[in-house]
């Protein structure tokens, strides 16, 4: 992993820092979305009471060299995720998968960021360099993967990221 970040308020973007720790069931300590159930403001609004599948956002960093083509000045943190990755392919992974950070924490993942319009209040017109369709029409999410954390540790950024695929038949990623 490239970059560790998390942020105390409600904030569009998330400070990098030189680690952060998550905990088992809970999320990234210290982090405003920390939580058993959801603490991000439109699942609130629906309901306060659904659990809470996304503790720690993932996103990969070579997302941001595609947006860099576009035209759009981004780094990581900027997009509210808590762990930038490189090398793996997110947006490929099942449900299900463990995502192993560092010595000892394990988040499982959970499903696709479903990204929302304070992107296009972050940076005007990013939403639709995140969400797009595929040649059947299909909407494509690109803005990462969310996890729950069910083992905890501190991460750093350099830390090994291990995948381990749960049992076939694999499930493909959904917005949560």
């Amino acid at each position: 992993m490239t970059t560790v970040s998390r942020n105390e308020t409600y904030s569009f973007t998330k400070p990098n820092r030189e680690s952060i720790r998550l905990l088992a069931g809970l999320g990234v300590e210290g982090d405003v979305h920390a939580g058993v159930t959801v603490k991000h403001r439109s699942r609130v609004a629906q309901d306060p009471t659904q659990p809470n599948l996304r503790q720690v956002h993932f996103i990969h960093e070579e997302l941001f060299g595609e947006l860099r083509e576009a035209g759009f000045d981004v780094s990581p943190g900027d997009l509210g995720e808590n762990v930038t990755t490189t090398g793996i392919d997110l947006l490929a992974l099942p449900v299900g998968a463990l995502l192993r950070l560092g010595d000892e924490a394990v988040v499982e993942v959970t499903g696709l960021r479903n990204p929302c319009l304070q992107i296009d209040n972050f940076r005007d017109g990013l939403l639709k360099h995140v969400v797009g369709r595929d040649e059947s029409g299909r909407i494509v999410r690109k803005a990462g993967i969310m996890g729950v954390v069910t083992a905890g540790g501190v991460v750093r950024p350099g830390d090994p990221i291990e995948v381990e695929l749960p049992a076939g038949p694999h499930q493909a990623l959904e917005r949560v």
